[in-house]
């Protein structure tokens, strides 16, 4: 499974893409306006630093208004990805930009039924939202793991990319699930390397190691 960052922060982006884990970064207009910054011109500093898939999301909520600014976002690099919402509008969207050879991640997915209605628009991603399905009693990764194994059963090639990440617990269970890729904010990536057996262990080395030889 591959490991996108979810953030607009450039800073935070060009210390996870040090680390050499990430291959793509995904954005929304919340994260983008988070920052304070020129839209376009964070979309362009993130292509720079990250070699992959950026997702970047029209603000428009008709197809319209999607359709001409996905055109225009897609002009800042070769490696954006228009990340449309899973409306009718966004199908209609979906599937004139796809036929124009741009590709898509349709997002805010909370059943299989909308991850297949995307695939038939054309989107080269879906990304189904594990945490808010959380939040309200619902499985989050048993709609991950319906969705993927629909996929496989009909060997559709549109990617999964697990959403609304919040813990690393739910990185593993997505993997499991099937999952193409997960889309990590910066604070869980984090937290992905701890665990008190490391710093344990590499504390013991390091004392063994200087009760011979540090004299």
């Amino acid at each position: 499974m591959n490991l996108f960052v979810d953030s607009a922060n450039l800073e935070e982006i060009a210390k996870v893409n040090e680390l050499g884990v990430i291959c793509g970064v995904t954005t929304n207009p919340s994260l983008i306006a988070k920052e304070g910054k020129d839209f376009k011109e964070t979309l362009a500093k993130i292509a720079e630093l990250v070699n992959g898939p950026i997702s970047a999301e029209p603000t428009g909520l008709t197809a319209t208004e999607m359709i001409e600014e996905g055109r225009e976002l897609a002009k800042i690099h070769e490696n954006i990805i228009i990340k449309l919402p899973i409306t009718q509008e966004g199908l209609i969207a979906c599937k004139q930009l796809s036929s124009e050879g741009i590709k898509i991640n349709v997002t805010l997915i909370f059943s299989a039924n909308q991850a297949l209605l995307a695939t038939r628009a054309g989107a080269s991603y879906v990304s189904p939202f594990v945490g808010r399905l959380d939040d309200i009693n619902q499985d989050g990764i048993a709609l991950v793991e319906d969705i993927c194994d629909i996929f496989t059963i009909h060997q559709i090639e549109t990617q999964v990319i697990a959403a609304s990440i919040r813990n690393p617990l739910h990185i593993t269970r997505c993997a499991l699930a099937g999952a193409h890729i997960a889309t990590v904010p910066y604070k869980i990536f984090m937290e992905m390397f701890n665990h008190p057996l490391t710093d344990k262990g590499i504390e013991n080395f390091k004392k063994d190691w200087d009760s011979v030889y540090k004299k």
